[in-house]
């Protein structure tokens, strides 16, 4: 992994649009809602891109805008989950490939929680809301997922403790 890279954020985001769980490493906590700003905004990129491409569409959907002082780069899992990176720009040039290989290991992480069969999801019962267990990442049981999104930033960017937002 190129030591250039630092990880600003990282956003999972349901099928409907919902956040899962937003992640900042940043140091300052006024940050945060920037953050879930860039995830929100990278939606609209993000369906553009993945009606464009129609069905053949590929997991890595490359760099979706930049802002300010992030590089804000998409995937999207076959089950459409979306995942969104916010990393610093930097003067080097970032190759897809460790792109890739990081969204790669986040996609991993969160497959590997959610095939968790002691993991209890506890749908709402109302009809009218959505029935995504996801909502329910903030909760202790998924405390090893977000462990492990973290343990991804620190090899990526060597970063401190991160902020949880869920």
């Amino acid at each position: 992994m190129a030591p250039n890279l630092r990880l600003n954020a990282v956003a999972f985001i349901s099928p409907q649009n919902h956040p899962i769980l937003i992640r900042t490493f940043a140091k300052q906590d006024e940050h945060s809602i920037k953050y879930h700003y860039i995830a929100h905004t990278s939606l609209d990129v993000i369906e553009e891109r993945v009606s464009a491409a129609g069905k053949a569409t590929e997991c890595y959907l490359g760099l979706l805008y930049a802002m300010e002082d992030v590089a804000v780069y998409g995937y999207i899992t076959p089950l459409k989950v979306k995942i969104v990176l916010a990393l610093a720009l930097s003067d080097s040039v970032v190759r897809d490939v460790e792109i890739t290989m990081i969204f790669k290991a986040l996609h991993m992480t969160y497959y590997s929680a959610i095939s968790n069969p002691f993991l209890k999801l506890n749908p709402p019962t109302d009809a009218a809301h959505d029935h995504s267990p996801y909502l329910l990442v903030g909760s202790p049981k998924w405390k090893n997922f977000r462990m492990r999104v973290d343990e991804i930033s620190r090899v990526v960017g060597n970063t401190p403790n991160a902020v949880s937002n869920p």
